[in-house]
């Protein structure tokens, strides 16, 4: 029978639970071998699995993070250990590797792409970093907790005649920064691509602020 493998790594994002019960239940249905790997490259390279069914991914649609849990790994950078991920992907006799995960992630895809392993890519960050992706899973739930955040956090701003500065998640991206401040109507966004002066920043919104327009 033919197998294939799932791996969720990186940071866990919303919807990671979705696409693994789509891919098991996907292959399972065309007839395939399913096999789970936990706690991402982690437990590829140390070779902690286990098959998977239909029961065990019954019920997770409604649940955050993901059932196989996942691992930040960063030796999986040095080609030895990609190499181990190789060994145990070629003794289980898999004919694709499905990656679940964010930019990083998708490096150590591309990275056992090039040793000759079949590898399909499903972007998941709420970064919503990764070349080519219009929407990754997780994007959207993160952009609808951080207005809902602001738009409480508004409400203590406005009774005691303050402005707040939020600081919200993205790494290198400010995608995230970016459509909430655009969402929840600040006065500015600071994101990582683009520069910007913070005294002219602090003085137009000193401005508005005497202006009684924030």
């Amino acid at each position: 029978m033919r197998k294939i493998g799932v791996l969720t790594s990186g940071g866990d994002s919303p919807g990671m639970n979705a696409a693994v019960r789509a891919v098991v239940r996907t292959a399972l249905e065309e007839g395939l071998k399913i096999f789970g790997f936990q706690m991402g490259y982690r437990g590829l390279v140390n070779g902690i699995f286990r098959e998977l069914d239909f029961e065990d991914v019954g019920g997770i649609l409604q649940k955050g993070g993901t059932f196989l849990q996942t691992a930040r790994f960063r030796e999986f950078e040095r080609e030895e250990v990609q190499n181990q991920a190789v060994d145990v992907i070629e003794d289980l006799e898999l004919e694709s590797l499905i990656i679940i995960g964010g930019e990083g992630s998708m490096h150590g895809a591309y990275a056992l792409s090039r040793k000759g392993v079949p590898v399909i890519g499903i972007p998941a960050s709420i970064d919503n970093d990764i070349y080519g992706t219009d929407d990754s899973i997780g994007v959207d739930t993160a952009l609808n907790t951080i207005v809902r955040a602001v738009d409480t956090i508004k409400d203590t701003a406005s009774s005691h005649g303050r402005a707040f500065i939020i600081e919200v998640m993205g790494h290198n991206s400010g995608y995230l920064a970016l459509l909430s401040a655009i969402a929840t109507g600040a006065e500015a966004a600071i994101i990582p691509e683009k520069e910007f002066d913070y005294r002219a920043l602090a003085k137009r919104l000193n401005k508005r602020y005497r202006e009684g327009l924030t």
